[in-house]
């Protein structure tokens, strides 16, 4: 049961930050999770699990995303793509302009780091409103890729981030 244990230390470890990363907003913060080495495995092993044999590759959100991303392709001994903001990738980037709960941005990716056709299992830390989630799986596809699954380690229901997400298959280990 990688799930039931990996969702207690969420739970245990996580921490709400008030009016972060503006006023009005709950940010709850998963650092503490990741630092703490059994709990990250838990973790990881919960993200991955459902999706286990199906994906060629692991593709992490900046920034936290990435934590996820690389442990997932270590222990999966897959590759790992980064999905960054704009300006961090040196080479030709493919870009998808979104809105999140408190702005807009964009996001790239290298559209040559795989083969065409691989599939993509995407992490990240929070599902909120779906928008950072939605914008790399259409990233991921212009590159030619198809989205295996996307897995979360918290959902924040209220905020109807799975609306932005139809058809995709979506694990969530927490939902708030």
């Amino acid at each position: 049961m990688p799930q039931v244990a990996a969702t207690e230390a969420i739970e245990r470890l996580s921490q709400v930050v008030a009016d972060f990363p503006q006023p009005g907003v709950s940010f709850r913060d998963l650092t503490p999770v990741f630092a703490n080495g059994p709990a990250l495995r838990l973790v990881i092993d919960a993200l991955v699990e459902p999706y286990a044999g199906h994906f060629d590759a692991v593709a992490g959100v900046e920034a936290r995303g990435f934590v996820l991303a690389a442990a997932a392709a270590y222990a999966t001994d897959l590759g790992v793509v980064m999905i960054r903001k704009p300006g961090k990738l040196p080479r030709r980037v493919l870009s998808e302009d979104y809105d999140l709960e408190y702005g807009s941005t964009t996001l790239q990716l290298h559209p040559d780091e795989l083969p065409p056709g691989s599939r993509v299992l995407l992490l990240d830390d929070v599902l909120a409103t779906g928008g950072t989630l939605a914008a790399s799986c259409s990233l991921i596809e212009e590159a030619g890729w198809s989205v295996a699954g996307i897995s979360v380690a918290l959902e924040i229901s209220a905020l109807g981030g799975l609306s932005r997400l139809p058809g995709r298959d979506v694990h969530s280990l927490l939902v708030l």
